[in-house]
C-alpha cells in the first residue's frame, strides 16, 4: 500500500541514520517469499559495510539512502513493506537489517508481509534510481501544464492514468481518489477529454492531499499493515474524504459516495459532486 505520502513518512523517520557509518549487513532466515535483492546479499554486504549515509531522500514510492561513495541503496516497499527503526510487526517477515555505528546503536530493518518489495543498490556510475525503470515526475513536484502534456491525449480513463509511475510517481490507488474528489472530476472521464481548468485543479488537488497526508503521517488501514519508522500508526485515514467510504454520505453534499472497480482496483467517489468532464 506505501504510496509517496506513507514513503515521505519513512524517510523522514530515518533521519537519524544521516551521518551513521553502516556495521553489519544481515539477511535474517525467512520461510517466506523472498524478496528481490540486487546485487546478491554477499556483494550487497560486501559493497555496503563501511559506507556512511549522506543523505536521506525519496522518488516517488521508493526510498533512497545517498552514499558517500556516490551510489545509492534503494528501497522499494511495494504493497507491504515497511522501513523502521523500532521493532517490526512481528520477526517472521524481516527481509533486510542494517545495523550502524555509534551511540545510540541503531538498525535499519525492512520488513515486508507479502514479500513483493526490492532493495537495489546503485552503483555512483549507473543511472539514478529515480531515472530507472522510467519514473515519471514526482507527484509532489509535477506542474499543471506537465501533467497536461503527459496525459492530454489519453483515452484512458483519469483514475487509472494517474497510476501510472511512468507518467507520475508517487500515486497510488488511495491518493488518485482522494485528489479526484477534490478537484471535482469524475474518475470515469477520458484523460483527452479534461480542459485546461480541470488539469490545474487536478494538479494543485494532489499537492494538496499529499502534503496533507504527510502532515497526519500517512494512512493506516483496516488491515493494520503501514507503520511510521518507529512502528506507529499514520492517522490520514482518519480525514479520507471519499476512499473505503462507500454508502457513506458525501462531506460536501451529502449524497452517498459510490465504489467502482477500474483496471481491477477499487474507486470511491461522490456522484454529484464529481461531475464529467
Amino acid at each position: 500500500m506505501p504510496e509517496l505520502p506513507e514513503v515521505e513518512t519513512m524517510r523522514r523517520g530515518l533521519a537519524p541514520l544521516a551521518g551513521r557509518t553502516i556495521s553489519a549487513v544481515r539477511q535474517p532466515r525467512c520461510r517466506y517469499r523472498p524478496i528481490r535483492v540486487q546485487p546478491p546479499i554477499a556483494s550487497l554486504r560486501r559493497r555496503l559495510v563501511g559506507q556512511t549515509i549522506s543523505a536521506l531522500q525519496r522518488y516517488g514510492k521508493r526510498l533512497v539512502l545517498a552514499l558517500e561513495s556516490g551510489d545509492f541503496l534503494a528501497i522499494e516497499p511495494r504493497m507491504t513493506g515497511l522501513v523502521l527503526l523500532a521493532d517490526p510487526p512481528d520477526p517472521h517477515h524481516v527481509r533486510l537489517q542494517l545495523e550502524f555505528g555509534g551511540q545510540p546503536p541503531l538498525k535499519l530493518i525492512f520488513w515486508d508481509r507479502r514479500g513483493l518489495g526490492t532493495v537495489r543498490l546503485y552503483a555512483a556510475r549507473e543511472p539514478t534510481p529515480w531515472a530507472d525503470n522510467r519514473l515519471g515526475p514526482d507527484a509532489l513536484e509535477i506542474s499543471w501544464q506537465e501533467l497536461a502534456a503527459r496525459l492530454g491525449r489519453s483515452r484512458r480513463a483519469i483514475k487509472v492514468a494517474l497510476l501510472d509511475q511512468v507518467v507520475l510517481a508517487g500515486v497510488g490507488n488511495l491518493y488518485a481518489s482522494e485528489a479526484l474528489y477534490l478537484a471535482r472530476l469524475d474518475p470515469r472521464a477520458p484523460c483527452s477529454k479534461i480542459t485546461a481548468g480541470q488539469w490545474r485543479a487536478l494538479a494543485a488537488a494532489l499537492h494538496r492531499v499529499l502534503r496533507q497526508a504527510i502532515r497526519y503521517e500517512g494512512s493506516t488501514l483496516a488491515d493494520g499493515t503501514y507503520r511510521n519508522a518507529l512502528n506507529q500508526s499514520g492517522s490520514y485515514q482518519n480525514h479520507h474524504r471519499v476512499y473505503n467510504r462507500a454508502g457513506l454520505p458525501c462531506r460536501r453534499c451529502r449524497t452517498a459516495i459510490e465504489r467502482i472497480v477500474q483496471a481491477q482496483r477499487s474507486t470511491f467517489f461522490c456522484p454529484h459532486c464529481q461531475h464529467t468532464a
